[in-house]
């Protein structure tokens, strides 16, 4: 808990808004969460989170007491720190679209007063929106002092899944700004970077963690850090799965190769897993947005593009191996397994899924999808695809022709596989994934790699 509370509001009550929320409340401090949403902010005034994330409902109930949830501006008077957390999702060409930023700021603008205020931008924005922002409050705010109201620059590297670890147990904390708007930043987390703050319940704090590091810098530097970080998880992704398309002309496992070099300090393990490809609402749009910045400065970013290029692919990798087995998906029922991008959310951005199910169904297939958690997002934002919803695994499985493991739930990674086969009129895993560890009376297909021994049998 906080020695010197502040008073907080946080535009935008999406992943990022409710995690930062959560996050500053716990440690001590009173927030207002804000959205344009009634909707939104009528379930989080009835206990209800819009979004599913492990943990995040347990943490906001137990700060209650310090939140506040309203579709109105008139907090942003009284804040000392106000966040913005709003979408920028990419444009056509890849470039960001700032309307929601410019929109938060815009609002924000007539509210400011007298005092030091510091407006932290912590959405993904493209280099030189902190200075755009504070021409916008310029412009807006009547009272606007330059030395009074500064922006900041906060980016989050929040994995979903696993949102509460990350708030509370981060690598490092990246403020870019001016030195006195840096200073409020340090008062404010000052609780997480000395970790004083007692663990929830629902994200114990890890037995080797210390602190995290704090990393000072322009503006500028700390826009650069968040799009230059996703880039490169997205490059190792790719890689991975570049390198398990060679891997299996020659015989090679994908999954020993990247043990054998990621064990190489300078490389290291993580996002080296090959499988179906990255997406979420992060990767793809961050690198895009280099792109886009590079394009815009005359600079040519060939190994970004090709990051997007070789994940475009991979998704046509695995209707290649189904091809390759069933010959004609005409008339064939396909049982895709996962809908989220990653397991433990129900985010459907740039999920692998939405492009195969799209696919088959041009193919001539017969789709039925199951999710754990994902499908009643999915029935409200994929209406335009075709695809029948499954009620269980069993439901999902019973006659198909094929089985494509998209999304790795732990659900399916510990199915009794063989007890389930039965109900399927053909024996065809796409194991895109690579969860299937033992082996089973089916034909696996896995990336990268052989399925394991006994697996592989003629389809009949």
């Amino acid at each position: 808990m906080t020695k010197d509370p502040m008073t907080v509001a946080v535009i935008g009550t999406g992943y990022v808004g409710l995690g930062t929320a959560a996050l500053l409340a716990h440690i001590g401090h009173t927030v207002t969460g804000i959205d344009i949403s009634e909707e939104k902010i009528n379930l989080l005034r009835a206990g209800q989170v819009p979004i599913h994330e492990p943990g995040l409902d347990d943490l906001l109930a137990s700060v209650q007491d310090r939140l506040t949830w309203t579709t109105s501006y008139d907090s942003v008077h009284t804040a000392d720190v106000i966040f913005i957390c709003v979408g920028t999702p990419p444009g056509p060409d890849g470039t960001p679209d700032l309307q929601y930023v410019v929109s938060a700021a815009a609002r924000i603008a007539p509210h400011l007063n007298g005092h030091a205020q510091v407006i932290v931008n912590k959405s993904t924005v493209p280099i030189g929106t902190g200075d755009y922002v504070q021409r916008l409050l310029e412009d807006h705010a009547p009272g606007y002092d330059h030395e009074r109201h500064r922006v900041v620059s906060n980016p989050e590297f929040l994995r979903e899944g696993t949102a509460l670890q990350d708030s509370l147990y981060p690598d490092r904390i990246v403020l870019g700004g001016h030195p006195d708007a840096l200073q409020i930043m340090a008062r404010l987390y000052a609780p997480l970077i000395e970790q004083t703050f007692t663990a929830p319940a629902a994200a114990p704090r890890p037995e080797t963690y210390t602190r995290p590091t704090v990393v000072n810098t322009t503006l500028q530097s700390a826009e650069m850090i968040k799009y230059a970080a996703n880039a490169f998880l997205a490059l190792k992704i790719s890689f991975a799965n570049e390198i398990a398309g060679l891997c299996e002309r020659v015989g090679a496992d994908i999954e020993e190769v990247a043990t054998g070099i990621g064990l190489d300090g300078r490389i290291g393990t993580r996002f080296l897993n090959a499988g179906a490809g990255w997406g979420g609402s992060c990767f793809g749009k961050d690198t895009a947005g280099l792109i886009s910045a590079g394009r815009e400065h005359g600079y040519d970013m060939p190994i970004l593009q090709a990051a997007i290029d070789i994940n475009t692919r991979q998704r046509q990798v695995i209707i290649d191996k189904l091809m390759r087995q069933l010959r004609t998906l005409k008339g064939k029922r396909v049982t895709v397994l996962g809908m989220a991008f990653k397991p433990d959310t129900d985010d459907l951005r740039d999920a692998p899924a939405h492009d195969l199910i799209t696919r088959l169904h041009q193919l001539g297939a017969t789709v039925t999808a199951h999710d754990p958690i994902a499908m009643p997002r999915a029935a409200r934002e994929w209406t335009h695809l075709t695809y029948r919803e499954a009620s269980s695994v069993q439901d999902a499985l019973h006659r198909a022709d094929a089985v494509i493991i998209v999304t790795e739930w732990s659900d399916y990674r510990t199915l009794d596989w063989n007890a389930h086969l039965k109900g399927m009129r053909g024996r065809l895993i796409i194991d895109a994934r690579n969860i299937i560890r033992t082996p089973i009376d089916a034909h696996v297909e896995q990336i990268g790699r052989e399925a394991p021994v006994g697996e592989r049998r003629a389809l009949t």
